[in-house]
């Protein structure tokens, strides 16, 4: 598929214009569709709409249009430009761009984020909702100007996130924690044949028990041997 104009309508009026081209050639040039071509040579489209002239911005020659105007089935093509432009490289990194309607709405967003999500790292809230160090720093010291009146609001329900972004820096904090080692969870159940053998207190007693038993039944028995010796 060819690339069309910059300007497709304001150019569709300039062809329409100063051209005998037919609907369909300017209509396949300028990606539109012929019905919204005869609009435009009708005023019932693009009205006030200033042509714009394809050969002195360089898109079109005017041997190619009057190539096009000989030949009814003959398209159009964009010229070629001579000026080759440096290819803009994006790159992502830099502190997120939020708008300016939100702006006012990253201090309540900071806050939410610091209560709810502690292990976040400063740069992770930097990246989520765009804001400063030194910002984050007076939320957390409860300095900020209007720490009074902020209110601890979500930053994806704000816009200032999505919540992809949130997941990804909330796991990326948790691998980035060390490993908590296990603590005394309190009581632990007791193997059975502890849990089932009978405690110190009563095995003493039972002893004891059994002790005063064997005194007593000895005593009787002297008791007797004297009895028997005074007969």
């Amino acid at each position: 598929m060819s690339q069309g104009p910059l300007m497709p309508k304001a150019t569709a009026v300039w062809l329409v214009e100063n051209t005998s081209l037919a609907f369909e050639q300017i209509a396949d040039f300028c990606k539109l569709h012929p019905l919204e071509v005869k609009g435009i040579a009708d005023g019932e489209v693009a009205a006030g709409i200033k042509g714009l002239d394809p050969i002195t911005t360089g898109q079109l020659t005017r041997d190619e249009i009057e190539k096009a105007q000989k030949s009814p089935h003959y398209r159009l093509k964009v010229a070629v430009s001579k000026v080759k432009l440096p290819e803009v490289k994006r790159t992502t990194k830099g502190p997120r761009y939020t708008p300016l309607s939100r702006r006012q709405d990253r201090p309540n967003a900071i806050l939410w984020l610091i209560r709810n999500h502690p292990e976040l790292k400063d740069a992770q809230i930097i990246r989520l909702v765009g804001t400063t160090k030194a910002t984050i720093q007076q939320i957390r010291e409860r300095t900020h100007w209007n720490s009074a009146s902020l209110q601890p609001m979500d930053p994806v329900t704000l816009g200032l996130c999505s919540q992809i972004d949130l997941d990804f820096e909330v796991q990326r904090a948790a691998k980035d924690r060390p490993a908590v080692l296990p603590t005394d969870g309190g009581a632990k159940l007791l193997p059975t044949e502890v849990s089932t053998a009978p405690a110190a207190d009563e095995q003493d007693r039972e002893e004891e028990d059994l002790n005063a038993d064997a005194v007593f039944a000895k005593l009787k028995g002297m008791s007797r041997i004297d009895e028997d010796d005074e007969d």
